[in-house]
């Protein structure tokens, strides 16, 4: 009898554990996919860029544009060129991926365009 003590009672501890990590998996809340990153990896697709760029790096080299672009003295060319090296792309598709991330991602900045206020060199977005 005390052998079949032992017995149970690590088998029950196991169960126990198991029902916990399978209510927590149940309780989880779901990824929700973003909108907005799902929209610019769509157009960075469209576009013939990222290749076989995981697109989650993708995402974080667009969301690294905007805050490179406030930083003073940093023009679009400037971010094309560290965009470009971070990813491997040609320079021509690297200007193409900063305008996506800046039209997606950077809302501000679209908002500053807008409103007749330019916050980098419109010209060297081929504007």
């Amino acid at each position: 009898m005390l052998q079949v003590r032992r017995l149970t009672r690590p088998i029950g501890l196991i169960a126990v554990s198991a029902g916990l990590a399978a209510t927590a998996s149940l309780l989880a809340a779901p990824a929700q996919a973003d909108p907005t990153t799902d929209a610019f990896l769509n157009a960075v697709s469209g576009a013939g860029l990222g290749g076989t760029t995981d697109p989650a790096s993708l995402v974080a080299v667009g969301q690294s544009v905007c805050p490179m672009l406030s930083d003073p003295g940093q023009n679009a060319a400037d971010v094309a060129a560290k965009v470009a090296d971070s990813t491997g792309m040609s320079l021509g598709g690297a200007n193409m991926f900063t305008g996506l991330a800046i039209s997606f991602l950077c809302p501000r900045v679209v908002d500053s365009i807008a409103g007749g206020q330019s916050p980098i060199p419109l010209n060297l977005l081929g504007i």
